[in-house]
């Protein structure tokens, strides 16, 4: 029986670790040395590359050193300073890579896009452009026909003042001309009626 509960408390002891166990890496720098306890008066048993990824499995504060298990199977101690929660360059760097790529791509596709449409608002202002010239010129051809218009109404309407000005010479002559006519048609009629002859009828 006592058998049994030490086993079990092995087993619960060694599972504990395991269910909080977390990824974590080795921090960039070239790499760590392995230790067998926590600190450096235990036997190195090996090395952990820098951006390695590990898993804890136990850690002392006060020597500053966390127990580790590497990808190869191989557990150790090593400086906690060199333990973190985040990939190490070697991992980040394809993915930056990576996002880089796709954010080139995108900018491209989205300076694509501006490109067109730029040249589509570019060739609009041109039609704009030629609309407003076209307008302007057909502005001033009216414009020069309303001038040339307006100064052949002027012509016209002094040819008419002039005209008007002739026909009242022409009834003050008219009118002259039937006056003095028949003055002088008053003057000259009595002469050209014989008197007629006083008869003497015998008393005298």
């Amino acid at each position: 029986m006592k058998r049994l509960f030490s086993a079990l408390a092995v087993l619960m002891v060694l599972a504990a670790p395991a269910a909080n166990a977390q990824d974590n890496y080795i921090s960039d720098e070239l790499f760590t040395y392995m230790h067998s306890g926590p600190g450096t008066q235990f036997r190195i048993i090996g090395s952990v590359d820098a951006g390695a990824k590990v898993t804890v499995v136990d850690s002392n504060k006060n020597a500053g050193y966390t127990q580790v298990l590497d990808e190869r199977g191989r557990k150790g101690w090593v400086e906690t300073k060199f333990v973190t929660n985040q990939p190490g360059l070697k991992t980040r760097v394809p993915a930056l890579e990576e996002e880089l790529k796709q954010v080139k791509t995108a900018l491209s596709s989205a300076q694509g896009d501006a490109e067109a449409q730029t040249k589509g608002l570019i060739e609009s202002l041109d039609q704009r452009n030629a609309q407003v010239k076209e307008l302007e010129s057909h502005t001033s051809e009216l414009n020069q026909k309303l001038i040339d218009a307006q100064a052949e109404i002027r012509e016209l309407r002094a040819r008419i003042d002039t005209q008007k000005d002739d026909l009242l010479m022409r009834y003050f002559m008219y009118g002259g001309m039937v006056a003095g006519g028949g003055l002088l048609f008053g003057l000259v009629l009595p002469h050209l009626i014989p008197r007629r002859k006083k008869r003497n009828n015998g008393w005298a």
